[in-house]
């Protein structure tokens, strides 16, 4: 019996003695919580299935990956502080963030850091024209492209027009407000109005009156879903019919729970819907069965981490620097088709079109 015993506590501690199954860690970041959580709930479902498909083919350079999700709020200071908690517990890679504003002060961390990032969603040109280090990317077009897009076409459609430009002052709201403003002004069609507004406010009432007062025709909002919304609805409340305009950030259903009706016609510019891309056509299934419809940032969310896992794999390695060259040389095959990076980290090809708002619903115009 004791011969058993200490068999038993033998075999015991040598269980114990095992080494745990090595996994690599990567993390998602963005907005988990606060007034964007929309697109948080966008890009954590769009690592999570990602990675579950990842893990499913053998993981990455034979380990299994562990995916967290960090919280920014889209809150620059809380987006440098969860990037600096990912590098002290070893994240080799970050899908994320969602917000310009929480992606540019975190990339500097992760530069410094040596840990690569990738943003599904992040558009201000500066994060790549003022990139820390090599190892910064995107998988979305610029608002310098997007902006072109829009603001020649408002010219175009809105010539003689009164056009108000208004902005939340964020990196993302006021760059893509000033790219639209730039390539409107370069078509021929100056603004009647370049106004900025205060994100978290509930009445817009002294904006929608002053935009009214000048007979405005046409307004482009710089900014997110949110504020945006309440704008619009405080626009017609108050007669203003004026067609509202906006960029990528409208990119949600949510959008129109805040406007009701008042959301009925709205523009807004997006590239081409990766739901419809036939890459896409396994994932969009897998998601859907899970009562969940990929939009907005999902795919590109999924297809940041295919590209990551991609070169990791090709590498054999996550050490940053391979798995850079690899990047720099590979033409990938993602869910929201093939995507090739340029020199300062951006995608090349990248386009927008224009979607509406109509019915409660969103689709390609």
């Amino acid at each position: 019996m004791k011969q058993r015993m200490l068999l038993v506590s033998a075999l015991t501690a040598a269980l114990f003695a095992l080494p745990a199954i090595a996994q690599i860690k990567v993390a998602a970041h963005g907005p988990m919580t606060g007034q964007y959580a929309a697109f948080g709930e966008q890009l954590k479902r769009g690592a999570e299935m990602a990675v579950a498909d990842i893990n499913a083919k053998g993981g990455v350079t034979g380990k299994k990956l562990e995916l967290v999700i960090g919280d920014d709020a889209c809150d620059p200071k809380q987006a440098v502080a969860i990037a600096n908690k990912a590098v002290s517990d070893k994240v080799v890679f970050i899908n994320g963030h969602f917000c310009s504003g929480s992606s540019i002060p975190a990339s500097k961390v992760y530069a410094e850091a040596g840990v690569l990032q990738i943003t599904p969603a992040s558009t201000n040109p500066k994060f790549t024209d003022e990139r820390p280090g090599a190892g910064v990317f995107r998988v979305v077009g610029r608002d310098d492209a997007q902006g072109l897009f829009a603001g020649t076409w408002i010219a175009k459609n809105f010539k003689g027009k009164q056009v108000a430009i208004i902005h939340d002052k964020s990196a993302y709201g006021k760059g893509v407000a000033d790219e639209t403003q730039k390539a409107m002004n370069k078509a021929g069609l100056k603004e009647t109005m370049y106004e900025a507004y205060t994100a978290g406010e509930k009445d817009y009432a002294a904006l929608v009156s002053k935009m009214k007062a000048g007979g405005i025709d046409a307004v482009y909002l710089g900014g997110y879903h949110t504020e945006g919304g309440l704008i619009l609805r405080q626009m017609r409340e108050q007669g203003l019919k004026a067609q509202f305009i906006g960029p990528d950030s409208l990119v949600t259903d949510e959008f129109w729970k805040i406007t009701g009706d008042a959301g009925e016609g709205v523009l807004m510019t997006f590239g081409p819907d990766p739901r419809k891309n036939p890459n896409a056509k396994d994932a969009v299934a897998k998601f859907k069965a899970k009562n969940y419809d990929p939009e907005g940032y999902t795919l590109y969310t999924y297809a940041a981490m295919q590209v990551w896992a991609e070169a990791a794999n090709a590498a054999k390695s996550t050490d940053m620097k391979k798995v850079v060259e690899v990047m720099g040389k590979t033409k990938f095959k993602t869910v929201v088709g093939d995507i090739v990076f340029d020199k300062k980290g951006d995608v090349l090809g990248a386009e927008y079109i224009w979607y509406v708002f109509s019915k409660g619903k969103y689709a390609e115009k």
